[in-house]
């Protein structure tokens, strides 16, 4: 769902730069082996020492998911929540990288996210039934 959104963003304009250059890094990394990605994603993690405030992650996703429309490669959750992470970055700032599940009425689904340091998943609808259970933290 996260590559057909019809959402239109029009947020700031470092937000789109920031999400532009945050998907190419994960499109670039997601075609190396994982190690090298999840070593990527910590040095991210670090350069990023204070989170990110709940309203301006959502900002950052919606800009994350518009840039994927534009790509003419697939940008589904696992493009999209790394690009998430690696944007939050570039402004000093850190989100936690999650790969696992989620859960509602069927189906049961892979999924990958971004989530705020105290545990709040971004982006996600977790107010219609979904639940998040997390395999992995990066």
């Amino acid at each position: 769902m996260e590559a057909y959104s019809t959402v239109r963003h029009s947020g700031p304009l470092r937000d789109r730069l920031a999400a532009a250059v945050g998907l190419a890094l994960a499109l670039l990394l997601l075609r190396l082996p994982f190690r090298i990605t999840v070593r990527a994603v910590r040095l991210a993690r670090h350069l990023g020492r204070r989170p990110l405030d709940p309203h301006r992650a959502e900002t950052l996703v919606a800009a994350v998911r518009h840039t994927g429309r534009l790509w003419p490669v697939r940008a589904a959750c696992m493009e999209t929540s790394l690009g998430t992470v690696l944007a939050s970055a570039f402004f000093g700032r850190r989100l936690n990288w999650c790969l696992g599940v989620r859960f509602a009425p069927p189906p049961t689904e892979y999924h990958a996210w971004a989530q705020l340091p105290e545990g709040e998943p971004v982006g996600e609808y977790t107010t219609a039934g979904w639940h998040h259970y997390i395999a992995l933290v990066i």
